[in-house]
């Protein structure tokens, strides 16, 4: 199927229409309609002087360099020359210009925004798993990005918003017909490790009752809060970043249910190229802003070459990083009629593609990621690779990672022109994604699927190097472990020697290099 690539939006001019007086300043009405419907829509704005600040207009959700509204705003300015960018999430076209506020100017004008793709008329639903918002705000944010799903941060280490009020005696809360947020989502910053805690009734206890969570304190370790979530049958843990020094052990002792591939050190204008507290990449390998992007993926890509099936996800962390709600994003595949228990099912089932740019609709074979391809020894399996791709933003290459390694790198004009990919042939058990990257100086923007398996006779591959490589990790995280209390100590230390024994067993049952 040939891709659907539509262009930036087009220049919007909008001059006030009285002449200059005394009176510094003036306003212009907006509405924002979309351009099928014609009905009213919220949207999110980027709005500049001409010294480049952004301006904060009164009553409307704020943070970093943006604001929503939900679909009409009176802004009142002071005279100059205003740049500004409309969106509405990625499958919306950018409507970005200028307009000059004179003296005493009062203007209406209306503004349309177009979808270029509906993901979820092909069935896949987008969510947002790390959302550090107001939560009398998450509605209109979730509309002016056009979000189905968000966990909202209301708890953190020993910071709370129900320290002082109970619970909700219902956390989800639905709204307009098919968008879903949970308001009991936390996390816990330590050590080593931040984890986030999705679908839980209430935040987890202290493991110390009366005693201050340090975000820097090996004791108790993280893991143990990650046993008192499992108590709760519908907990999900997400780790923020892979790159944390505690994944390993994490990892071994079955407390990941996904990974965070797009998360917040991936922003809308820049990247926050440090692994802060976690495990440093060499910046020899892994240069620059995409040298951090691509760091989280090797890591992901090790774990897939171990024989480990954990899905990758997606947050912005709106709120604390500078992105604007659903930046980075997952988009989960749902059968039917969408509901949020369905969308949970499929993410765990690992039928996604992660985003915070292009957006793809992967079937190879006509299959979703996470399908098991299987074949017997001593045969060849030939996969079709079916994609369609919809983008705003450049894109020269498509590529094809096998085994952690890049197969196929396709230049975007011949896919444009042939709509098609190469096929993929497997004469030994593997995996593999489908990634995009856009051509963009200051942020690393991409799209990856989620992976697809191959078996050969009902064999995982389990590389012996990537296998080594998180037993050396496992190694290098227990040295940096003192702690005063013998007891704590060999607490901490045991999770770390139980991890060592899973992944020594990994490497023991490797089957390719």
């Amino acid at each position: 199927m040939k891709p659907y690539v539509i262009p930036l939006g087009c220049l919007l001019i909008l001059t006030g229409l009285v002449p200059p007086t005394a009176r510094a300043g003036g306003q212009l009405e907006v509405t924002v309609v979309d351009r099928d419907t014609g009905e009213p829509i919220a949207c999110r704005v980027h709005l500049k002087n001409a010294a480049g600040r952004p301006r904060k207009p009164p009553r409307v959700p704020f943070w970093h360099d943006h604001f929503v509204f939900p679909g009409k705003i009176l802004l009142k300015l002071p005279v100059g020359n205003y740049t500004f960018e409309l969106e509405r999430g990625p499958e919306y076209l950018v409507r970005s210009g200028h307009f000059r506020i004179e003296n005493f100017a009062d203007d209406a004008r209306q503004v349309d925004l177009r979808r270029f793709v509906d993901m979820s008329a092909y069935g896949w639903w987008s969510g947002d798993l790390d959302v550090r918002r107001p939560v009398p705000d998450i509605e209109l944010l979730m509309k002016a990005d056009d979000l189905h799903v968000a966990q909202v941060i209301t708890w953190w280490n020993d910071q709370s918003q129900w320290k002082t009020r109970p619970p909700p005696e219902n956390p989800l809360v639905r709204f307009n017909g098919n968008r879903y947020y949970h308001v009991m989502a936390g996390g816990h910053a330590r050590a080593g490790t931040t984890l986030l805690y999705f679908n839980l009734p209430a935040p987890l206890r202290p493991a110390e009752p009366g005693k201050p969570i340090d975000p820097k304190g090996e004791f108790p370790p993280s893991i143990k809060y990650a046993l008192q979530a499992r108590e709760h049958d519908d907990c999900w843990i997400d780790l923020s970043t892979p790159f944390w020094w505690d994944l390993p052990m994490l990892v071994a002792a079955g407390q990941v249910d996904s990974i965070q591939l797009a998360h917040s050190h991936l922003c809308r204008e820049t990247v926050v190229a440090n692994e802060a507290d976690g495990r440093p990449r060499d910046p020899q390998r892994y240069p620059g802003r995409w040298g951090h992007a691509q760091w989280s993926q090797e890591i992901y890509f090790k774990l897939l070459d171990c024989g480990l099936r954990i899905p990758p996800t997606a947050g912005s962390g709106s709120g604390v990083a500078p992105n604007p709600i659903g930046y980075n994003r997952v988009y989960v595949h749902v059968d039917g009629e969408f509901s949020y228990g369905k969308w949970w099912e499929s993410l765990r089932a690992g039928r996604v593609v992660v985003t915070n740019g292009p957006l793809m609709r992967p079937a190879v074979n006509g299959q979703l990621p996470s399908h098991v391809f299987h074949a017997a020894d001593g045969g060849e399996l030939e996969l079709e690779l079916g994609l369609t791709l919809s983008t705003r933003q450049p894109i020269s290459y498509l590529e094809v990672i096998r085994n952690g390694k890049v197969e196929h790198s396709i230049r975007f004009e011949d896919y444009a022109n042939s709509g098609r990919l190469p096929k993929l042939h497997f004469k030994r058990s593997g995996w593999f994604v489908i990634r995009a990257v856009a051509d963009l100086p200051k942020t690393y923007r991409f799209a990856m699927t989620g992976p697809y398996y191959v078996e050969f006779d009902y064999r995982r591959r389990i590389s012996k190097q990537s296998a080594q490589f998180f037993l050396d990790w496992v190694y290098e995280r227990a040295r940096q472990i003192k702690l005063a209390d013998p007891v704590q100590q060999r607490e901490v230390i045991d999770y770390h020697r139980k991890a060592r024994d899973f992944w020594q067993d990994v490497l023991s049952r490797a089957n390719a290099e």
